[in-house]
C-alpha cells in the first residue's frame, strides 16, 4: 500500500479530477489514514475534508 504518513509532503496527482489552484500545490499529511465509505483518505493542512490517499504522490525532497 502508500507509504504515506503523517507529516509527510504530498502533491494531488491526476488520479482524480483536481482544481487548478491545486495542481502542483504541496500539501502537509496531518492525520492517520482512515475509511471514508470504503475509501482510504487523509486530512492535508490548509484542505478542508479527507482526501483519497491514492490520489496523492509523495513530493520530491
Amino acid at each position: 500500500m502508500n507509504d504515506i504518513k503523517t507529516g509527510d509532503k504530498v502533491v494531488m496527482n491526476d488520479k482524480y479530477w483536481v482544481a487548478d489552484k491545486n495542481k502542483g500545490v504541496e500539501f502537509t499529511v496531518k492525520s492517520e489514514p482512515f475509511d471514508l465509505c470504503g475509501t482510504v483518505c487523509v486530512m492535508l493542512e490548509n484542505y478542508r475534508g479527507g482526501y483519497a490517499l491514492d490520489g496523492l504522490t509523495k513530493a520530491e525532497v
